[in-house]
């Protein structure tokens, strides 16, 4: 595990506990993604790391309109402790915890062309039948996988695709 997950995991498992008491999943996954957006820019991430930049200013900078009181002074801790560059991880953990405490899986589905509707269902079905649990399913388009689908739903990768057919084809002929 790299050092910036364990370093995050206390953070997330903070924000989680209070976004649950306060029964606002919703709000602070979209406030944290909003802060790990802006805190991951490269030109963002440098100013963080500048000595010179107040934690009010860096808190002002990383807070979305119309939040909560209490996801301000989340983040004035994680400026306190210098670690406000850690946020992406933070709000990737934050969605692993909510997914879970929803009983959802998400899935990302990338197939060589963009899906039909009908199509996605399908998968969708499949998933839910497999896991037992609401899936949340996000798509993308990568031309190179030629033909067919990956399916990355966290623990589990579903490789369908014709280059990984290919690819384990030439492995086992070189074998």
């Amino acid at each position: 595990m790299s050092q910036a997950l364990t370093l995050a995991r206390p953070y997330a498992r903070a924000a989680f506990a209070i976004a649950r008491e306060e029964g606002k999943f919703a709000p602070w996954s979209d406030a944290l993604a909003f802060s790990a957006r802006v805190a991951a820019d490269p030109r963002v991430s440098a100013l963080l790391s500048n000595p010179q930049l107040s934690r009010g200013d860096a808190v002002a900078l990383l807070t979305p309109d119309a939040t909560s009181e209490t996801y301000g002074r989340f983040l004035a801790l994680l400026a306190e402790g210098r670690r406000l560059q850690q946020l992406p991880e933070i709000s990737g953990l934050f969605e692993q915890l909510r997914a879970e405490a929803e009983h959802v899986v998400k899935a990302t589905v990338t197939s060589a062309a963009e899906l039909s509707g009908e199509e996605l269902d399908k998968i969708k079905a499949a998933l839910r039948k497999r896991f037992g649990r609401d899936v949340e399913v996000s798509t993308a388009v990568d031309a190179s996988l030629i033909g067919g689908a990956v399916i990355d739903a966290g623990d589990v990768v579903i490789d369908g695709s014709l280059k990984g057919k290919l690819s384990r084809l030439q492995t086992a002929l070189a074998n």
